[in-house]
């Protein structure tokens, strides 16, 4: 006998457990109680045999006694032929109401045929409510998406934990419009380090030399690392979930998940329930997330091992606290050494102080990679090491002692439909501050790629360079750790390699780069932020690219300085607009769309070839036209960004001053639209000092021909082309674009990933 039902577009199929023998004329009723677990009866229409329901009621339940019961729901049918029905489980839900038709006696299956109430379903599941967790949540609320998000503490982090922001992030927040929350906590700045050595004559320590925390070689807005308690952070992102309408489910845990594809719009079936183990859910999604740590039930459940660097080093206590002391760097970020051990200082906000204390090490005679050690014990080690400056605690806020590894998880996803990020899949020393950082990047990394796949516009192979981008960096940050460490370990640098090693160098001065110098711009690439360099791909141009045309600028043939698969250099221009000095690179928020930069040089030299541009864009089949949005011809007067489309935002940059700039006369209509995004290239800067329009120069372009570079939403580059007459330049992008999108682009076929 089959029950068929009419339901929603996506209906969860239910689960048939054994099934339960039964013979002759019988009646069926299935409920429900407030729990949600089902209870069923089975009884013998003449004989009234009764089967014990799972509740252990012994009844003939009927319509009234039902509803007297309060039971949430009920349903029943009769039959007549001696048969096998099954006990069905359903999923942990509430239903309403259900009735059913009947076709036949062959299956074992029950389907309703209409519900008020069914099964959740939502965009994305996220676990953990740590920074990679909120950064996701945060950037998938704003673009609208239904999230379940869950965390196992009770309330966000209240000691401990991480609490550097390096330059790039620090970018990343402001491009999401959260730096000013950030910084309203008045958090620590370090601008340079302090290294501390042994004295001579054993004579305590002395300070043998500073350097830039972030180099001048390093084009940086925020040449310092910020430093605030983790559960500030968190807190921040907090309050702007809560604006978008998603709230952190406290405390709950993940208690299993398949992705069956049962459902095949959402085919990620999760099962959580409440810490106290009073409460259930089970709700499905198009996509589960892990950011639970290094301890992920998500990890663990899909048997994906971490592959270790090399064994535990270092045992190390950490501790922070309001301290006294006259040791004169105590707000500085310092690396001691002494006879008694070594020490790292980090400065934190409200008079805060976090001290690294070495507690074991593996050239140890007695090295035990479980050694702990007390408060008293390390506060005792600190003072040793302090010496001759002493040092004591008004409070202590937090202290732990861990051994410190190097792991990365050999996955990030199964299946693409659920993935892993930050400490769940990569572990380092905390004393280098990259977890917390490495972690947005994960996040906003993955937040617009299945942005752009739900959204229809990319293929769904796009989510494949999820694992492969991010996983490249994480390794990479392990092995330049390593490296360091090891560097580090054999000698302190000399003030005379520390001020050249620091320097941005111009025109045609030299620095000789010995092997410290370049681990030591190496170290600050990594730990500010701008090391990060993606390898060729669908979305970082190269020359085995599908994309052909010979129009791509390379920065290995010396065409541009720009390469696909690094961050944007930073340019200041100005905003024509409202004469506004700004940050080019800040000027599009991170709301999911590709950022298109035409630098369109002098306005005498490429009037046609930005006509022709324009032109281009605006014909049928062009990556731009294709997917123009729905509503443009109701969309508000003063939308900047998008007026167009929803995955494209187009930034004209000419090698003029401002006042020259007649934006409704000298552009075209199309570009004209985007009154607010013209600048002029008139603001000089350093590091291209003679030239005339930096910005372009900066970006290794023709100051009177310009160029086009194409921006990820996340701020890497993708491609650069030159700017011509004709079709060209757009043909170009058709070409690079049709490479992942889901449309047919300018006659181009799509290659996968």
């Amino acid at each position: 006998m089959r029950a068929r039902g009419q339901v929603r577009p996506d209906p969860a199929p239910y689960r048939a457990a054994a099934p339960l023998a039964t013979h002759g004329p019988s009646h069926v009723l299935y409920h429900m109680r407030d729990g949600g677990g089902l209870h069923h009866h089975l009884f013998g229409a003449n004989s009234r045999q009764r089967e014990k329901g799972s509740d252990g009621l012994h009844q003939l339940i009927t319509e009234p006694l039902a509803v007297a019961m309060g039971l949430d729901a009920w349903f029943s049918f009769s039959f007549s032929l001696t048969t096998s029905i099954p006990s069905i489980q359903f999923l942990r839900t509430r239903f309403l109401s259900a009735s059913f038709s009947f076709l036949n006696t062959s299956t074992t299956y029950l389907r309703p045929k209409f519900l008020t109430m069914s099964i959740e379903r939502y965009d994305i599941v996220i676990v953990g409510a740590g920074p990679v967790g909120l950064l996701l949540s945060t950037c998938l609320a704003r673009w609208g998406y239904k999230i379940k998000h869950i965390d196992m503490r009770p309330v966000p982090t209240v000691t401990g934990r991480a609490d550097g922001i390096q330059p790039r992030s620090l970018d990343l927040l402001r491009n999401m419009g959260l730096k000013r929350a950030i910084m309203a906590n008045e958090p620590a700045k370090v601008y340079e380090v302090a290294f501390w050595d042994p004295a001579e004559n054993s004579k305590g320590i002395h300070r043998t030399g500073t350097w830039a925390s972030c180099p001048k070689f390093i084009d940086a807005r925020y040449p310092f690392t910020t430093l605030l308690h983790q559960g500030l952070i968190e807190r921040v992102f907090i309050s702007d979930l809560e604006q978008n309408g998603v709230k952190i489910q406290r405390p709950w845990r993940i208690t299993g998940f398949s992705s069956d594809g049962v459902d095949k719009h959402h085919p990620v079936e999760v099962s959580i329930a409440h810490v106290d183990g009073d409460k259930e859910e089970t709700i499905r999604a198009k996509y589960l997330f892990s950011g639970e740590g290094a301890r992920s039930f998500v990890r663990e459940q899909l048997k994906v091992g971490i592959t270790h660097k090399g064994p535990i080093a270092h045992v190390w206590g950490v501790m922070d606290g309001v301290v006294r002391t006259n040791f004169p760097d105590i707000k500085m970020k310092c690396t001691i050494h002494s006879d008694a051990g070594s020490i790292m200082v980090i400065p934190r906000e409200a008079n805060m102080v976090r001290l690294y204390i070495q507690v074991a090490s593996s050239t140890d005679a007695d090295w035990d990679p479980r050694k702990t050690a007390t408060t008293d014990q390390v506060q005792a080690t600190a003072k040793k090491i302090l010496a001759p400056y002493w040092i004591e605690w008004d409070r202590v806020e937090w202290y732990s002692v861990y051994p410190i590894g190097q792991g990365i998880a050999d996955r990030y996803t199964l299946d693409e439909r659920v993935f892993m990020g930050g400490d769940c899949c990569h572990t380092h020393s905390p004393k280098a501050g990259q977890g917390m950082n490495t972690a947005f990047l994960d996040a906003q990394n993955l937040a617009w790629k299945i942005h752009h796949v739900e959204s229809g516009f990319a293929d769904r192979s796009i989510l494949k360079s999820y694992e492969s981008e991010r996983k490249l960096i994480a390794e990479n940050l392990l092995n330049f750790d390593a490296q360091y460490a090891k560097l580090f370990s054999q000698r302190q640098p000399s003030a005379g390699e520390v001020g050249p090693a620091s320097k941005h160098p111009t025109g045609d001065e030299k620095v000789d780069e010995n092997e410290f110098i370049k681990m030591f711009k190496a170290s600050c690439e990594f730990t500010s932020g701008y090391g990060v360099a993606y390898n060729e791909n669908i979305f970082n141009w190269s020359n085995s690219h599908p994309a052909k045309s010979p129009l791509f600028l390379s920065e290995k043939a010396g065409s541009t300085t720009q390469r696909p698969g690094r961050i944007l250099s930073p340019a200041t221009v100005t905003r024509v607009a409202d004469a506004n000095v700004v940050h080019l690179e800040q000027e599009i928020p991170l709301n999911g769309s590709y950022r298109i930069y035409l630098f369109a040089g002098k306005p005498s030299v490429t009037k046609k070839a930005v006509d022709d541009f324009a032109a281009n864009l605006n014909k049928k089949g062009s990556f731009f036209s294709s997917y123009t949005r729905p509503d443009v011809s109701q969309l508000d007067y003063h939308e900047q960004h998008n007026p167009h489309s929803l995955f494209f935002t187009i930034n004209t940059i000419y090698n003029a001053h401002r006042p020259d700039i007649e934006v409704r006369t000298l552009l075209p209509e199309l570009l004209a639209r985007y009154f607010d995004h013209v600048y002029a290239d008139d603001i000089w800067d350093q590091r291209v000092p003679n030239a005339k329009a930096a910005a372009h120069a900066k970006m290794g372009l023709s100051e009177d021909e310009g160029g086009v570079v194409i921006v990820r939403p996340d701020g890497y580059v993708g491609c650069a082309v030159k700017l011509v007459e004709g079709s060209g330049t757009v043909d170009a992008l058709n070409d690079y674009f049709a490479s992942f999108c889901t449309k047919s682009l300018g006659g181009g076929e799509r290659a996968q990933l």
